[in-house]
């Protein structure tokens, strides 16, 4: 499997139309996202894209085309059962569904109200389930493991939305890049170039450096507006420098949320304690590390990995659980070896071991620590003795 960086060079703004624009122009076909879209309970929309030149520079504009003007407004609750029934891939319910809470998100923290109250209205409801499904699709079908994102305008004026006229960029957009720390360049304009859609995307998925890339392809996403240079993203698609090409179909991908903090005035008791508490609340992996901080304080870098869905809840446990002011996350892609338990017969009875594969390829076998302890305790031996005796059997009888 290829694995792809894309950089997106966002000097024109970013949105969902536009991401999508762009990852037209590079080889996705519209099948390859209005087919999956066209499974989903929602009706009276249709896309069109095609070729599109501004000022001497070609790419892909894309837009939607709401064929109904009327549509029923739904809450986040709605869009988790509707895209948990649907026929999509793991992968796309995931980013999808982590693209829908973060943006719920931000705009129950600026409306003051529950998370599952966020309604997502009529129209704009379309908008963002094209969009952000339309975004996942597109990032699984070329393979993208990973976003980077320049830094982006910052325009000034106001736009319409469904609660009346607000500032740009949009108390949400702004919420959620706040979040993330995006970097931003000032911007003579007086258009939206950064919407909500657009924000939840990069914040997100995306990491806000240029990365060392091998640029393999360039794809050009454009918009509708009338700007004194091309409206358009640009997506530079290529290779981290160093990296293989490909990586072997036999190993498994999916994503992650990893949550970050750095804490200096707590102790070790009630770092054992908050550990234990990510643990039990579904963390994947928590782990402590040692680092110096300004004035050379000693302290903690505290890192999470999660599923994408429980990401939020994770967070808020770190902020309420522990000493830190505040939580950086982003999503990133894992490559696995496949993993599975199998009983052995040992000289001192059945015991369970990990077997670790590629494909249908034994890496290696190791024993399970619990099920070495019960059986040390069981035979009062020692307990690397019973290592020895699970790990010969293991290697005797699956390798």
């Amino acid at each position: 499997m290829t694995q792809k960086i894309a950089y997106l060079d966002c000097h024109s703004g970013f949105s969902g139309e536009l991401f999508l624009a762009a990852l037209l122009d590079l080889g996705l076909s519209d099948d390859q996202f209005t087919f999956p879209l066209a499974d989903l309970p929602f009706e009276g929309w249709s896309t069109h894209s095609g070729t599109f030149v501004d000022k001497g520079v070609r790419g892909t504009s894309f837009q939607i085309e709401l064929t109904r003007k009327e549509q029923p407004a739904r809450r986040l609750p709605d869009i988790i059962a509707m895209l948990q029934a649907s026929p999509l891939s793991a992968q796309v319910q995931t980013t999808s569904l982590a693209l829908f809470r973060r943006l719920a998100t931000a705009e129950a923290r600026v409306q003051s109200i529950k998370v599952d109250d966020v309604l997502f209205e009529d129209v704009g409801a379309i908008r963002a389930l094209i969009t952000i499904v339309g975004a996942a699709l597109g990032i699984e079908a070329l393979g993208i493991t990973q976003l980077y994102a320049s830094p982006l305008p910052l325009t000034h004026g106001h736009t319409k939305t469904a609660r009346g006229v607000m500032p740009v960029p949009a108390p949400a957009t702004l919420e959620m890049l706040r979040q993330v720390s995006a970097p931003w360049k000032s911007s003579p304009v007086d258009e939206e170039l950064v919407t909500p859609i657009g924000a939840a995307i990069l914040a997100t998925l995306a990491r806000f450096e240029t990365p060392p890339l091998v640029i393999e392809q360039v794809g050009y996403g454009f918009g509708q507006k009338h700007l004194p240079w091309p409206h358009c993203l640009r997506l530079c698609l290529g290779q981290l420098q160093g990296t293989p090409g490909t990586v072997s179909a036999e190993a498994d991908t999916d994503w992650v949320t990893v949550i970050e903090s750095h804490i200096d005035n707590m102790t070790g008791e009630l770092l054992g304690g908050l550990m234990e508490r990510l643990f039990s609340a579904g963390a994947l992996d928590v782990s402590y590390t040692p680092l110096q901080m300004k004035k050379n304080r000693p302290a903690t870098l505290v890192t999470i990995v999660c599923s994408p869905e429980i990401g939020d809840a994770l967070a808020m446990i770190l902020l309420r659980e522990s000493s830190t002011l505040g939580v950086r996350f982003q999503q990133m892609q894992r490559l696995k070896a496949q993993r599975s338990q199998q009983r052995v017969e040992t000289p001192l009875g059945p015991m369970l071991v990990k077997v670790k594969r590629l494909g249908e390829r034994i890496i290696s076998v190791s024993p399970e620590y619990e099920e070495c302890q019960r059986v040390a305790k069981e035979h009062n031996l020692p307990l690397a003795d019973v290592y020895e005796v699970a790990r010969g059997a293991a290697r005797s009888l699956i390798i």
